[in-house]
């Protein structure tokens, strides 16, 4: 899988995840996983190898400011974790929480990987494992 996730922008996939996909909150994040089903593929033209991710933060996080952030925070964090260990076929949405703007950087990408692994989401990585 190569480049960053594609991106999960339509209210009902993230409503999809939410009602029926597993969930999984850390200190700096919530994940929520769910393997797309193959007819959800072909509508929405992405390749069922795919990952795609969606990211959300509400307004108890803080003001736009501070939500940005979070928000900015999270999508970097998905673009260096989830090409090399997000399942093929799986959505992700990736929800913001209080401590993320602040949370050590170091800290927030464990949180990420902890929860793939929770969700049933991780795979590891084959370049690294022909090495």
């Amino acid at each position: 899988m190569d480049g960053a996730p594609l991106r999960l922008k339509r209210r009902r996939d993230f409503l999809r995840l939410a009602r029926t996909g597993r969930k999984w909150a850390a200190g700096g994040l919530v994940l929520q996983a769910k393997r797309r089903p193959d007819d959800l593929a072909t509508d929405a033209g992405t390749d069922s190898a795919s990952v795609r991710v969606g990211f959300t933060v509400s307004r108890k996080v803080g003001n736009s400011v501070v939500r940005n952030r979070a928000r900015r925070r999270l999508k970097a964090a998905a673009e260096s974790i989830l090409p090399a260990h997000g399942m093929p076929g799986f959505d992700y949405v990736v929800i913001g929480r209080a401590a993320t703007p602040k949370r050590p950087w170091a800290e927030l990408q464990d949180d990420m990987v902890a929860a793939l692994k929770k969700v049933g989401g991780w795979r590891e990585d084959e370049e690294l494992d022909r090495q």
